[in-house]
């Protein structure tokens, strides 16, 4: 069933405001020692980390690689993912790098305490330009 878009915005169900609006959640990436993350991990939403006993840099991907998977971004178009840091080894710390073209404003460490999580949103900020920003 197609949802009605009339008017600029659109309606989920009959408008009831108590409803629960689902969505939907592929199963969540992971990503264990130093890597380059793909585009294909940061849109499943949700990336569990697991370092182990050291620490990890989860380099983003090239702002190339981004668009030729999210052809139709424009600038000021956004998703947001989550990195969980499910180890909590004591030392193992995840930071997030930059790839070419991206550049990260906030904190971009998880702390290595089990269940500690990074929220962030990526945006499109020009024709070659993403920027990372945490949220949480």
């Amino acid at each position: 069933m197609a949802l009605p878009s009339i008017g600029g915005g659109r309606q989920i169900g009959d408008g009831n405001l108590t409803e629960v609006v689902l969505g939907v959640q592929p199963t969540p990436a992971t990503a264990t020692s130093t890597a380059t993350l793909t585009i294909a991990q940061l849109i499943t939403g949700v990336i569990n980390g697991s370092p182990a006993s050291s620490a990890a840099t989860y380099t983003l991907p090239t702002v190339a690689l981004t668009e030729a998977t999210l052809t139709n971004c424009r600038v000021s178009s956004s998703f947001d993912f989550s990195v969980c840091n499910i180890d909590g080894s004591g030392s193992g710390v995840i930071t997030l790098a930059v790839g070419t073209g991206w550049t990260i404003t906030g904190l971009a460490t998880i702390a290595a305490t089990a269940g500690t999580t990074g929220q962030f949103r990526a945006y499109k900020t020009g024709a070659t330009t993403w920027t990372l920003q945490r949220l949480a």
